[in-house]
């Protein structure tokens, strides 16, 4: 960046603005989104984020990859990260922060909004698509349908600590929703049939949703309790667990993309 740019650049006060890249397909990103993109100074940017955003950036602009990787100390990568969106801010520039699905759905987005709150910089938040809602249209499952899904609940399938949702108080929900739940499948299996749900409750695991290596799996919570299907899934995938799971069986869309679907996990 050339020194005049700098110059002026500090005259003015910088901001944050955290950016919901979607689930994966670079044209689910809303339109306020991509015009908030393409004015940054700065992009610190998810490993979830899909590449193609990237070229949306200015030239000039300083992109980071500020993902997180299997072994990280999560706590201390995401304070180094908040400790460099408030750097480059304090300096005057626009720093955006993109991140895959939306923000503030388990993306540590409220920590980061209170991170520019105690350090006085304006931040603002755009809202994106989040993976559970696109995992749910990849296969044609609603997540609320009258007279089958009144409602639903969406949990991670583990917290900052490594536990788990109470299963058991998510028994009167009609659909759950668990994200982050590709090495954890036999848990959720387990932990909803103890905490009340039917074995052959059907559930539909969808992987990499909207992107074009998609993969579609219906299955059972039995199956996923006796370790049917581990290792078989990869993140980052989205389990949809209820009977408007059923919805995934009935239903095999064609993609424009050409996605691929697995059949039924489900035991007979």
């Amino acid at each position: 960046m050339s020194g005049a740019a700098e110059s002026s650049r500090e005259c003015e006060p910088g901001r944050v603005t955290l950016i919901g890249a979607g689930p994966g397909d670079p044209d689910l990103i809303t339109v306020l989104g991509l015009k908030r993109l393409r004015t940054a100074d700065v992009v610190l940017h998810d490993r979830l984020a899909a590449p193609e955003l990237l070229a949306e950036a200015r030239e000039d602009a300083e992109i980071v990859d500020v993902g997180k990787r299997p072994g990280d100390d999560v706590q201390a990568r995401q304070r180094r990260i908040e400790k460099l969106m408030i750097e480059r801010a304090l300096t005057g520039a626009h720093v955006v922060r993109l991140k895959g699905g939306d923000p503030a759905v388990f993306g540590r987005g409220g920590e980061e909004i209170e991170a520019c709150a105690a350090a006085g910089v304006a931040c603002e938040v755009v809202p994106g698509v989040s993976s559970f809602t696109a995992a749910a249209a990849a296969a044609s499952i609603p997540l609320t349908h009258r007279g089958v899904s009144l409602g639903f609940a969406v949990v991670s399938a583990r917290n900052a600590e490594g536990g788990e949702p109470d299963w058991a108080a998510l028994d009167g929900a009609d659909t759950v929703v668990v994200l982050m739940a590709s090495r954890r499948l036999e848990r959720i299996g387990q932990g909803l049939i103890a905490g009340g749900r039917e074995s052959s409750t059907p559930v539909a695991i969808v992987e990499r949703a909207s992107t074009p290596e998609e993969k579609i799996v219906s299955a059972t919570l039995e199956s996923l309790a006796v370790g049917e299907l581990s290792g078989d899934i990869k993140p980052p995938c989205v389990v949809i667990v209820g009977e408007i799971a059923a919805a995934s069986r009935r239903t095999c869309p064609r993609s424009r993309r050409g996605r691929r679907r697995t059949q039924s996990a489900a035991r007979s």
